[in-house]
This record gives C-alpha cells, sequence and structure tokens, in this order.
C-alpha cells in the first residue's frame, strides 16, 4: 500500500520553518521511503539537509531550491516556503544519489544511476522512473548519460534547480547533503505504479525557420567543433538568428537586437518550439526558451539544438498557462489507469511560466488540486525541464511534467 503526506511551511528563517516542519510529521502518522524536498533558495540546506537524515535516515532523498519556494494541495507556499512529499511504500523499492557535474556530465549521470540503483538494492534493474534534480546548463549531457543505461525504456522526468532571480543561487540536495552544480537521481521501483505526463502550454504562432548555424566550442587550439548541438543560435534560414526572431514577435526585440541584452522576461510567452511528433493528428513541441541576444546577432538559449532542426515560433498566454497545469496533472493520473489508486503526486512547473502567470499562480495549485482529486502533492518552479515526450526522454523549457502514484 502506497501513502502519500505533503508538507508546506513558510518562513524568513530555516530554524523555524524546520520546527514547524518537525511539529506537523509528528502529528502525521507515516514512515516514507522517498523524500522530495523543495524549497526557497534563501533557506540554508545544511540546517533541512540534517533535520531529514536525523528524522527520517533510511529514506531515499532527492530536491533542492525552487525558485519562489514551493507549492502543494493546500495553496502556493510562497517566498520562503519548503515543501516535502513524503512517500511511503514498504512494498516498494527507491534510491537515491548525488554527484558533482565535474567534467563529462553524460559519465557524471551514468555513474549517479549506477549508485541510485545500488542504494535501492536495484542494481543491474530497469526502474519504473527516473526522476531528476540538476544544476542548469548541462541538461542535455545528463540525459545523454541515463540513455545510454535505459536508453527510452523508462521515463526520465525531472527538473532543472532554480533560484529567485537568475543569479545562480540554485543547488540540488542529494542523500549526501547540497551541491551547487550537481545532480540528484532517483530512482523508483513503486509498488502501485506511476503514471505521468510532460507538455507544454504553447501553440504554433505561424512562422517556421531551418537553424542554419550554431555556436560550439573548440578542442584547445585545433578548433574542432567538440559538439553537434549547442545552446546558441547564430543563423535561421541563413540570416543572423535575431533579426529572424525578432520579426516572428512582431519587432519586440529591435532595440535589443542592436545593442544585444537579456530578453528572458521578453520572450517567455513567445519561445521557439520543436516538432516532437504527432499524437492523434495533434503535434506536440518541445519548448526552447531564448535567453539573450549576443552582440554579433545571435539567440542564447537554455536548451540546445542542432544545425538543420527547423523552429517554430510559438505563443502562450496566461490563461492557457494556468489551465495546462491542471490538464497535465490530469494526463498523468490517466496513464495510470485508475483515478480509484491514486494516491498523490509531485509536479514540476517552469519557473519562467510562474513568474510570467504571476498573480493567477493560486489558480494553478487549484487546478492540480482538482485534477489530483485533493491528494496530496508537491510542485516544484524549475529552470528547465525534463521528461518523455512521444516515447524519447528529452530536455525543454516553459514545460509542465507531472508524475503520480498508484496506493
Amino acid at each position: 500500500m502506497v501513502a502519500l503526506k505533503s508538507f508546506i511551511v513558510s518562513s524568513d528563517s530555516t530554524a523555524r520553518a524546520i520546527s514547524e516542519l518537525e511539529r506537523t510529521i509528528t502529528d502525521s502518522d507515516i514512515s516514507p521511503d522517498l523524500i522530495c524536498a523543495f524549497y526557497d533558495a534563501d533557506h540554508e540546506d545544511a540546517l533541512l539537509h540534517g533535520f531529514l537524515r536525523e528524522r527520517f535516515p533510511g529514506a531515499a532523498l532527492l530536491g533542492g531550491t525552487s525558485c519562489s519556494g514551493a507549492m502543494n494541495e493546500a495553496g502556493l507556499g510562497g517566498n520562503g516556503s519548503i515543501g516535502l512529499l513524503l512517500v511511503q511504500d514498504p512494498d516498494g523499492d527507491y534510491g537515491s544519489a548525488g554527484v558533482e557535474l565535474e567534467g563529462d556530465a553524460a559519465d557524471c549521470a551514468e555513474r549517479a544511476l549506477h549508485a541510485a540503483l545500488e542504494d535501492a538494492d536495484c542494481a543491474g534493474e530497469l526502474p519504473e522512473l527516473i526522476w531528476i534534480y540538476q544544476a542548469p546548463g548541462q541538461e542535455e549531457g545528463v540525459m545523454e548519460g541515463l540513455r545510454r543505461v535505459v536508453g527510452d525504456r523508462c521515463p526520465i522526468i525531472g527538473g532543472s534547480s532554480a533560484d529567485n532571480a537568475v543569479a545562480g543561487r540554485w543547488r540540488q540536495l542529494g542523500p549526501d547533503g547540497a551541491m551547487r552544480n550537481g545532480l540528484v537521481v532517483g530512482v523508483l521501483f513503486s509498488s502501485g505504479g506511476i503514471g505521468y505526463a510532460f507538455q507544454g502550454g504553447y501553440e504554433p504562432n505561424g512562422p517556421s525557420g531551418v537553424v542554419t548555424r550554431i555556436g560550439y566550442s573548440p578542442a584547445g587550439d585545433s578548433g574542432i567543433a567538440t559538439k553537434v548541438r549547442s545552446r546558441r543560435i547564430i543563423s535561421i534560414d541563413n540570416e543572423p538568428a535575431a533579426e529572424v526572431y525578432n520579426r516572428w514577435v512582431g519587432g519586440s526585440l529591435s532595440e535589443k537586437v542592436d545593442a544585444g541584452g537579456n530578453i528572458l522576461t521578453d520572450t517567455t510567452m513567445f519561445p521557439l518550439g520543436i516538432d516532437a511528433g504527432r499524437i492523434e493528428d495533434v503535434t506536440h513541441f518541445l519548448l526552447i526558451h531564448p535567453e539573450e541576444i549576443t552582440s554579433d546577432g545571435a539567440l542564447s538559449t537554455f536548451a540546445s539544438v542542432e544545425e538543420g532542426t527547423r523552429l517554430y515560433s510559438m505563443r502562450g498566454n496566461k490563461n492557457r498557462l494556468v489551465e495546462r497545469a491542471g490538464r497535465v496533472a490530469a494526463a498523468a493520473v490517466s496513464s495510470l489507469g485508475s483515478a480509484d489508486r491514486l494516491a498523490g503526486g509531485l509536479i514540476v512547473y517552469c519557473a519562467g511560466c510562474m513568474l510570467a502567470v504571476d498573480d493567477q499562480m493560486d489558480r494553478v495549485s487549484v487546478a492540480v488540486a482538482e485534477s489530483l482529486d485533493g491528494k496530496p502533492f508537491v510542485g516544484c518552479f524549475t529552470f528547465g525541464e525534463q521528461g518523455l515526450v512521444l516515447d524519447r526522454n528529452a530536455h525543454g523549457n516553459l514545460m509542465i511534467s507531472a508524475i503520480v502514484f498508484g496506493a
């Protein structure tokens, strides 16, 4: 029997927040096998980690910082909040492991996955689901390493840790404590089954074009390209990428095309999209968030693309982003097979979408809670999202994912 409990507290003092968590957890009857912890970047990792390790020494632990805290079925925690999801499943197996992303990210991810499987006493087995939380920047390498081991035979779902101002203060929390440039991998073998969904809340805006040149990192002095994917798009249809993109968004970035600069908040409602395939004649898109226009007219993005990829201009609005969260949660429940078996869930909601939705974020938590029939859940707000799109695990931006546990 699988049982979930969620807890959310808010305070500008980590010690006070932990004291409140201790009180509320003591009043509940649960002995977790898995703990998911998400918290405002202003909190002290060591205090939270110490509390969780002392209180639940045998549980697998994963999580980290989340933009402006967390949410659960009771609502939005807001700034200074800490959210916990406790999963009790005596007939299941859970493990977690953390690694610093030093050197080749794919090798690090592969090593972390094997360590998490050993922690679950399931070495060599295929998990029902892999859950990851990582530092922004090397998501594609991490996905490559995990796919070396499991391919696309099981979903790889998670997010990139965040802070409150894209200031690099994000951290990842694993069984051995917090990291600033790390990866935490959790492996889930649930006795009640797991449902999942991964979607974006945007639609095509009309224009599209082919990436004709990307930036690359040279190997030493040779000038040889060391990667075929890049987060720097130099040209689309053989024109400067920033000029093309500016046309697609109606010229709203003209000043920054001339001078360069950060365009993150300007482009949240107008991301780029990659055609990921069709289900029942509906095209699904993997989203890419433009971050900056460089001085040479290139676009810097939060996800990598390959030369030859067709990019689509996308558009969104607040209502669609609010409603999509509930729909993704409902899709995860549907994939579980029966709503009657639902024990609760875990939600990843892009921090860029959260900031764009702004004063309507309470509606997001309500929509998710309704789709999960009031069952316990915790949601985090991330700077990158990972999930399974049409049978392929991938990294994207401005996405929403949900996993749900069967009872």
